[in-house]
């Protein structure tokens, strides 16, 4: 896996090997090979990532992660695994960013490590760049149970308890 990781918040320090672990890990347990794979990542201020929302999102405030998928792969039933991509050169999965305060402050409110809510957060991403998504019910319980497992295998607890 090839991630180009874009720190234009200098708080994020080394976060491009969280983001090569994440994203490794994700299409790893997919059964995918990741280095025939790219994703790009910005680290940056939550003032940077409202842009974004506002822009891609009619949604003028911060918020955790977003991510922009190359291709459309969510499965058009409720409950089914994606489409997935096709290796070859070049095979771009799509852009996630992400913004240090709001991560910061859900890290801390949950009492969880910066490291593995930010890790959570990028396998998050990824799954979503992938066509995963949690909008539809059964959807969602697919999205969450493979982060959980994804996660478990990092050696970090399943997010969604407590």
């Amino acid at each position: 896996m090839t991630v180009d990781c874009m720190v234009e918040e200098p708080r994020w320090g080394d976060i491009a090997a969280l983001a090569q672990l994440a994203t490794d890990a994700t299409l790893e347990r997919l059964g995918l090979e990741p280095s025939v794979f790219e994703i790009s990542v910005l680290a940056c201020s939550d003032a940077r990532i409202a842009a974004l929302n506002e822009d891609f999102r009619g949604k003028p405030r911060a918020t955790n992660v977003l991510s922009w998928p190359s291709d459309e792969r969510a499965a058009a039933i409720d409950g089914e695994m994606p489409a997935p991509p096709r290796p070859g050169p070049d095979a771009e999965l799509g852009d996630i960013a992400i913004a240090y305060g709001t991560c910061a402050q859900e890290a801390a409110e949950a009492g969880k490590s910066m490291r593995d809510h930010t890790i959570h957060l990028l396998v998050h991403g990824t799954l979503h760049l992938l066509g995963f998504d949690h909008e539809r019910d059964r959807d969602a319980t697919l999205m969450e149970g493979l982060e959980t497992e994804i996660l478990g295998k990092l050696g970090i607890r399943d997010p969604y308890r407590d």
